[in-house]
């Protein structure tokens, strides 16, 4: 099922979708529907912005585009294996090009401090380098992601779900980080302890557990 937004209540400045699903068409598209399905089932089709379901015929996309974009709650940056490397017929990167409509909805979610999330499609596929983005959305690699395996995909569906619902119910609130779902900041180191034995013979010292250090005298 999905839903058709209402242009004119845009206009108005009406409650749009609180999710904004950014894509690349050709990548992995049977996963992007499953996401889409998944989400809508769990949220409601009217709460989840999907250009391909969303946007009425007829409409001026670019303005829906930019305006969901912009007054979205949360962004989902759906990334595959072919999301960076993406071609046009000239050989051009499409990300590499000012007017790539991908580039463009993160950019605009980014300025208006909108909660972006990448979501990795696949079980291997990597959160690009910040190196490897345009300028305007390399904050995109310093983002926590998300990971939807195709080999634990209804697990990785759920997990999704729960995460973005988490994220809609505290903004505050980071989503929960499984294994396989991102890299949990590390903790603050515990403060050393030294410890001091005297025994006869020369000195050493080793590492315990628990960073204490044993000195021998």
């Amino acid at each position: 099922m999905s839903t058709i937004i209402d242009v004119n209540a845009c206009q108005r400045g009406a409650i749009v979708p609180r999710v904004f699903l950014s894509f690349r068409k050709p990548d992995s598209r049977w996963m992007r529907d499953r996401v889409y399905r998944a989400l809508s089932d769990r949220l409601g089709a009217n709460e989840i912005f999907k250009s391909g379901q969303s946007i009425p015929p007829g409409a001026d996309f670019a303005e829906i585009l930019r305006r969901q974009a912009a007054e979205c709650e949360l962004m989902c940056v759906l990334i595959g294996p072919g999301w960076l490397d993406a071609r046009g017929e000239n050989g051009v990167r499409l990300l590499d090009r000012a007017h790539d409509w991908v580039r463009l909805e993160i950019a605009t979610a980014l300025r208006a401090g909108n909660r972006v999330v990448p979501v990795l499609l696949g079980d291997a596929t990597m959160l690009p380098d910040a190196s490897a983005l345009p300028a305007e959305i390399a904050e995109l690699a310093r983002l926590q992601f998300l990971r939807v395996p195709e080999t634990h995909l209804p697990d990785g569906l759920e997990h999704l779900g729960d995460a973005v619902t988490a994220l809609l119910s505290d903004p505050d609130t980071d989503p929960t980080i499984e294994p396989g779902h991102g890299t949990a900041p590390a903790a603050d180191p515990e403060p050393s302890v030294t410890m001091t034995a005297h025994v006869s013979g020369g000195g050493s010292a080793y590492q315990a557990a628990r960073d204490q250090t044993i000195r021998l005298a």
